[in-house]
């Protein structure tokens, strides 16, 4: 029998303006706090954003048959995703208003499969060093009993955004 999955999301144009008119760790604790809608991958995906600090950020997701690969277990883009987005939102912390950044790269090593029965797991990233144009971050992919499923890390490319 076939199975459905049902998704809804907010404008992100709008979001993404406000973003840019906010300091980055003061916008994400706003989504955290439901004052602006978590991004279309976040609702697609069924990640959320849990915690963040100036220069840390953490994701969790309880795995499901909609992030499956065809062998049964979760796919590795869902993890770079997870990874991706605590690395860059780790970043994203740490940015005056009118500042942006972009991921270069993202060196990902997966070292555990993920499936349903791993119960929810977090993204933790955090930034290891920062400047004027780019930042290194990474991010560590934990279960629920905190062993380590995936790694990663992450340059970003930070800009003024136009119109700041």
């Amino acid at each position: 029998m076939g199975r459905t999955r049902t998704i809804e999301w907010e404008d992100p144009a709008a979001t993404a303006a406000t973003a840019a008119s906010m300091a980055g760790l003061d916008f994400l604790r706003a989504m955290i706090a439901g004052t602006y809608p978590p991004p279309p991958i976040a609702e697609t995906l069924g990640f959320t954003l849990d915690e963040v600090e100036h220069g840390y950020a953490v994701f969790s997701l309880v795995p499901g048959e909609e992030h499956y690969n065809p062998i049964g277990s979760v796919h590795g883009g869902v993890y770079a995703t997870l990874l991706d987005s605590a690395a860059g939102c780790a970043v994203h912390t740490t940015l005056a208003h009118g500042v942006g950044y972009t991921s270069l790269d993202l060196n990902t090593k997966f070292l555990r499969p993920v499936t349903m029965d791993s119960g929810r797991i977090r993204a933790v990233g955090k930034v290891l060093s920062a400047g004027r144009r780019t930042a290194l971050a990474e991010a560590q992919l934990l279960d629920e009993r905190g062993k380590l499923l995936a790694h990663a890390t992450s340059s970003c490319l930070i800009f003024p955004l136009p119109g700041a």
